[in-house]
């Protein structure tokens, strides 16, 4: 943890992310088609991840069994690698899913946790999923060739369904300063994940 943080802290923080998160998911079931194994948005990132995140997750990674660890770590030496070689803007599958399984699920990072909704950018625009444009979330309402959720395809799913929302999930709001005070954690450098291991 980080050293100010206490993991109590940092677990009364997820727990209520958790939660928040979850009303989300359910007030958005309409438009959500993730399902476990489905694992498109840990197959291509950054994974930008606080300190704080890091030694959390690092919690989860030693309770695996040690093939698991060992497959892990395999595939960290691949990734550093070919991001050594590609430079800056390189994107990977994360080095924790293994079968299109989180691996380290519990302790899995804040992006991870919000990832699939409508989500409300830095310049408050509505930002799509892009697992929307591969059949998944929000694909029943979003429109391909124009890239925005249509009202038409909206209106045809019913009267008893609920607007698609967009919600201020992003990382750095997330982990900003006042989530910090407020739940009196310290999240401490952030950087991509693969970068920290």
């Amino acid at each position: 943890m980080q050293a100010n943080t206490r993991l109590e802290d940092y677990l009364l923080y997820i727990a209520y992310l958790n939660k928040k998160l979850g009303g989300f998911f359910e007030a958005q079931s309409p438009y959500i088609f993730c399902k476990r194994g489905c694992a498109k948005c840990c197959q291509n990132g950054e994974y930008p991840f606080s300190r704080l995140e890091y030694n959390f997750i690092m919690i989860g990674f030693s309770k695996l069994t040690e093939d698991v660890r060992k497959n892990i770590l395999q595939k960290v030496k691949k990734i550093k690698k070919e991001k050594a070689e590609f430079g800056e803007g390189y994107t990977y599958e994360c080095p924790f899913l293994i079968n299109n399984e989180c691996s380290v699920y519990d302790f899995r990072g804040i992006i991870c946790r919000g990832f699939g909704l409508l989500a409300i950018n830095e310049g408050g625009l509505t930002k799509i999923p892009f697992c929307a444009f591969e059949g998944l979330n929000y694909s029943n309402v979003v429109e391909p060739d124009t890239k925005i959720i249509s009202t038409e395809k909206y209106k045809k799913l019913g009267d008893n369904v609920p607007e698609p929302l967009a919600y201020n999930v992003s990382y750095k709001f997330l982990t900003s300063k006042n989530i910090e005070e407020n739940f009196k954690i310290n999240f401490g450098e952030r950087k991509a994940l693969i970068d920290w291991i």
